[in-house]
């Protein structure tokens, strides 16, 4: 009864708003057989195409990794704007934008005691140097945040390692965020306790004596001490000898500089729509990577399959009416200045913008999309979504938006996220295993077949996402 008295009070509450006021019915996704006979000829042309890995190997070998502020993201920014105007594109530009410039310079860690044998390091993003000849001291293993300050009155002159593991009874986005407060909070929280450098467990839920990079960040209530990741299997052989009661003493040499900031660009380029033309879809990915591996994954991989997904609409002489916009983010990994760049520039269009996609989980097996924005704007996404069943990508689930789309997404404009199955990505994030080897020819057309059917059915429905 008490369902049933809920389902009527509601009903009765929807015919009170409606009193007196247009009642306005919910907006529908509804498809043509033309839209639906497009999608499957994008789909198609996805999984036949081989351009798009190409592409991304060309990208990847050519360049290799691209940290902000590095002649190797410029270089590769300035080789894709050459290549979409091959493609034919409209309007390509590069959006000038101002990024940090940290460079990593020589690094090594090192057992010095109980015996002597080199340690598996890189050092984190944003971190300070050591001095010229490095630091040696002894080393402080804790579990926590909380298990330091139990320790605090031993970690004086230490180096504190934070061997804090990946929790694995959660999804893999879910550890991560769990073991990344160790990545940005353990150099003040170290430096409090007055220890001369910090080390953590790297945040990855597999390894083969391979840390990860990624950045961290300071307090400017304490002083700024030199921070790396140890790969999982270094951490943990330290905290044993610790509770065997040996002395563990290591030597940190760290030459990273931030450099002052450095001019860069978000790429962008253009489908033109026909009658709704001031109206945007967007979808894209971020260029830069860390400076180790070749930023495959993360996130060239994306960048070009949101790059190939237009193209494709392009070679196929697809006509939305919406304009189809592709955008490469610079600066996501260690500044979000490309997000919030591309907020600035397009202030005044952001009411026009439908929808903001991105991708940057890796272009493994797509699931679908997570969508940010109202109930309205989800049921309408789901409808359209249902064309993509195909290939196993239908779903539409309500989750967060990804960081370079985050800015425009806080200013109303509805978001997605393509899902795809993360169970692998933080094998590879962020470190030198992120290689072309990564990508599946098969999972990467999927992913290009999803993203181009979404983007373009959006930029074509008669109706807009409701926001």
């Amino acid at each position: 009864m008490l369902r049933s008295f809920v389902r009527r009070f509601l009903h009765l509450g929807a015919l009170a708003a409606c009193v007196g006021l247009p009642c306005v019915a919910p907006a529908q996704a509804s498809l043509t057989e033309r839209q639906r006979a497009d999608a499957n000829r994008l789909i198609d042309a996805a999984l036949r195409d081989s351009a798009g890995y190409a592409r991304l190997a060309t990208l990847t070998d050519k360049f290799g990794s691209r940290l902000s502020g590095s002649p190797s993201l410029e270089n590769a920014i300035s080789w894709i704007l050459d290549q979409m105007r091959a493609d034919g594109m409209a309007n390509v530009r590069g959006e000038p934008v101002m990024v940090p410039h940290w460079v990593r310079g020589d690094e090594s860690a090192a057992l010095v005691s109980p015996r002597a044998v080199p340690l598996h390091m890189l050092g984190l993003g944003g971190s300070v140097g050591t001095p010229a000849g490095g630091i040696t001291a002894p080393v402080l293993v804790v579990n926590s945040f909380e298990d330091l300050q139990q320790h605090a009155a031993q970690a004086k002159g230490k180096i504190v390692l934070f061997d804090h593991p990946f929790p694995t009874n959660v999804s893999p986005m879910e550890g991560y965020r769990a073991a990344n407060v160790y990545r940005g909070g353990s150099p003040a929280a170290a430096a409090k306790v007055g220890a001369v450098a910090t080390l953590i467990r790297s945040i990855e839920s597999f390894s083969i004596q391979s840390p990860h990079t990624g950045g961290t960040r300071y307090d400017s209530t304490t002083a700024k001490i030199p921070a790396a990741a140890l790969s999982i299997e270094d951490a943990e052989m330290l905290h044993r000898m610790q509770d065997r009661g040996e002395q563990v003493v290591v030597t940190l040499r760290m030459n990273a500089q931030t450099l002052p900031d450095a001019p860069s660009r978000n790429v962008v380029a253009e489908l033109r729509g026909t009658d709704k033309a001031d109206e945007v879809v967007v979808l894209g990915g971020h260029i830069d990577s860390w400076d180790v591996g070749q930023g495959a994954m993360d996130d060239g991989g994306c960048s070009v399959a949101a790059w190939q997904a237009v193209k494709l609409m392009k070679q196929l002489g697809l006509e939305p009416r919406r304009t189809v916009r592709v955008v490469l983010w610079t600066n996501e990994e260690n500044g979000g200045r490309g997000g919030r760049g591309y907020r600035d520039a397009h202030e005044s269009e952001l009411a026009k913008h439908s929808v903001a996609m991105e991708c940057d989980n890796g272009v493994f097996r797509p699931y679908g999309f997570r969508f940010q924005g109202s109930d309205a704007g989800l049921a309408f996404t789901k409808q359209v979504g249902t064309v993509l069943d195909r290939i196993g990508a239908a779903r539409v689930e309500r989750g967060d938006g990804e960081a370079d789309v985050g800015p425009i997404l806080q200013r109303g404009v509805p978001g997605l996220a393509l899902d795809v199955d993360d169970t692998k990505y933080f094998w590879y994030h962020h470190s030198w295993g992120d290689m072309m080897t990564v990508i599946d020819r098969a999972d990467f057309a999927k992913c290009i077949a999803t993203m181009a059917v979404m983007a373009y059915l959006l930029a074509d429905v008669d109706g807009s996402v409701p926001r």
